[in-house]
């Protein structure tokens, strides 16, 4: 990473990448009757468990430092495998977070939990296929019938531009103080699969192998307000003095998962604000409801299908199971192929399309916004859309990807199964 031209230039992101058409407020409140976001019972994966929890037909443990992390992890299938952890101050709990008592983060498809050493609380957010993300907490006390709290404090960061302006995930990367404080002056940043390698990290640590690939993982400034920045890269043994300190579960923080979670945050806001245009649209009688359909769906699909995605720039490879673990969820075709499947050395994914596309929020779209999506995603992997952006997709490429969602995604329109010429 070129720290000092980012000084140099004096640059201050708050964004690693425009938001197209998408990016900005949303037109309704979140409780307009095509939305109802904290009218409406939820129906996400916290919410199911909170049932089976009252119902005394699930218990959750609590157990030593985390209290109630590892039961929670179980009880949800998130595996420890996917921990990400976070030094810097960038959420809720900022001020109990350092490079000494990192935040973690743990993830699937569709919930996201958080645990920092000392918070009385569990944070979790999970997907609601219509709702969007909800917010929840657990306290971190000992009790015979644990129940997690609904909590919409999250949306004073996580209702924004970046967001998309629905309820939705964030990811942020800056530079951090040897306390954990962001310096944003040095660079602040929203990654996401598009942006490229010297802008993620920042505030994070990063385990795996990279060999010379350059980012903002894994570095402490130390002198912020005098003179010329010194930056301190961390150490894989100071690392694992804070991870192997017997409160973590796992002494990884995995660069697979990273890129994982990276993409994934976003393409989970992308659904959630697609259906929201398109029930709010049709509630409303918007006389350019077609339009907004096939726009959004259009973002949609170019994330879905990676068009702008960042090279890696080299091999990468992670150490702590993740790989393995994630791309042996599936589904597989008929020749084993899967689109969980890692490339890690050109791009993330070996075939170019996103595994959230078998994610209950995408089934439960409008059907009008679902037809869009599909109807997009056949001009391009057919090769009728012929804009010189889409050329990354080798006749190869789309093949494959068209025969492996011929195999394993249910509801596939049946032009699917003609033969692309």
């Amino acid at each position: 990473m070129n720290r000092s031209a980012i000084l140099a230039l004096g640059i201050v992101a708050s964004a690693a990448f425009l938001f197209g058409e998408l990016g900005g407020a949303f037109d309704a409140p979140l409780d307009h009757p095509a939305i109802e976001y904290t009218r409406r019972a939820a129906n996400d994966p916290v919410a199911r468990l909170n049932r089976v929890l009252q119902e005394d037909k699930v218990q959750l443990k609590f157990d030593g430092a985390g209290g109630y992390l590892r039961s929670v992890l179980e009880a949800l299938d998130v595996p420890v495998e996917s921990q990400l952890v976070v030094f810097s101050k960038t959420s809720l709990q900022a001020r109990l977070i350092s490079p000494q008592n990192p935040r973690t983060i743990f993830f699937n498809d569709s919930v996201a939990v958080g645990w920092v050493r000392g918070e009385p609380f569990v944070e979790v957010a999970a997907e609601d296929p219509q709702r969007g993300v909800i917010f929840y907490t657990l306290d971190q006390r000992a009790t015979d019938r644990p129940l997690f709290q609904r909590t919409n404090m999250c949306l004073q960061c996580h209702e924004s531009y970046v967001t998309l302006g629905v309820p939705g995930t964030l990811i942020r990367s800056a530079f951090p103080a040897n306390d954990g404080t962001p310096l944003r002056r040095l660079g602040d940043y929203v990654p996401d699969h598009r942006s490229p390698l010297d802008q993620r990290w920042g505030g994070w640590f990063v385990t795996g192998k990279l060999g010379t690939i350059g980012h903002m993982g894994n570095v402490l400034v130390n002198n912020p307000k005098e003179g010329e920045p010194a930056f301190e890269k961390l150490s894989p043994e100071a690392m694992r003095g804070v991870l192997e300190s017997g409160a973590y579960l796992s002494p990884h923080s995995d660069v697979a998962a990273h890129l994982v979670f990276e993409h994934q945050m976003h393409m989970i806001n992308l659904i959630t604000r697609v259906g929201w245009e398109t029930r709010f649209a049709r509630y409303e009688q918007r006389s350019d409801f077609a339009v907004r359909v096939r726009d959004a769906a259009n973002e949609l699909v170019d994330y879905m299908l990676f068009i702008d995605e960042a090279p890696l720039g080299g091999k990468i490879e992670g150490t702590s199971g993740f790989q393995e673990m994630f791309a042996g969820r599936g589904p597989r075709d008929h020749l084993g192929r899967s689109l969980r499947q890692f490339d890690l050395e050109r791009r993330l994914l070996r075939y170019p399309c996103s595994y959230m596309i078998y994610s209950e929020a995408f089934d439960a779209l409008p059907a009008e916004a679902r037809e869009a999506i599909y109807k997009r995603i056949w001009q391009v992997l057919s090769g009728q859309e012929k804009d010189a952006r889409y050329s990354r997709f080798s006749a190869a490429d789309r093949e494959a990807v068209i025969e492996i969602l011929r195999d394993t995604k249910n509801g596939l329109p049946d032009y699917f199964r003609t033969i692309p010429r």
